[in-house]
């Protein structure tokens, strides 16, 4: 039991680590990017902001999964890396169809996949809204402070 917990945790802080340095990378993007998303048009950079940060997400999630996969393959869990991968996606989601588990050695990890894969998505998405929403922010703030284009009092 130990050892499950300590391989898990190994596995978590390596996956949290993953997504931290993606999160860093993004916001890099961001302050990179932040002059031209203020120019107009807006909309259409909301779009592709939105699609980009998207992908982002889903090369995170991606990374997070192959590595459950492969120590889940490495642990002897499973016979081929597809039905390692396929367990890993699987309780990655939080979808736990129960069809392939682990064995009974190793079924703490298949609860803390799920838990990584739970706090990646709940993290993840609040990123992307609150990108979004700085995003927003600051075109409607450059906006207001440009000469004649204040809102009209109505």
């Amino acid at each position: 039991m130990f050892l499950q917990i300590l391989v898990g945790t190994c596995l978590l802080v390596t996956n949290i680590t993953i997504a931290a340095v993606a999160a860093m990378l993004m916001e890099l993007a961001f302050l990179r990017l932040h002059p031209w998303l203020l120019r107009p048009p807006h909309r259409p950079k909301l779009v592709l902001l939105l699609a980009g940060v998207s992908v982002a997400i889903l090369a995170v999630i991606t990374v997070a999964v192959w590595v459950w996969a492969i120590a889940f393959w490495y642990l002897e869990g499973f016979g081929t890396l597809e039905e390692a991968l396929y367990f890993a996606l699987v309780a990655f989601t939080t979808l736990g169809l129960g069809d392939v588990v682990l064995p009974h050695a190793w079924r703490i990890l298949a609860g803390m996949a799920a838990a990584n894969g739970f706090l990646h998505f709940s993290l993840l998405t609040a990123l992307l809204i609150e990108a979004l929403r700085q995003v927003r922010l600051a075109q409607w703030q450059h906006k207001v402070s440009r000469p004649g284009d204040a809102p009209k009092a109505e």
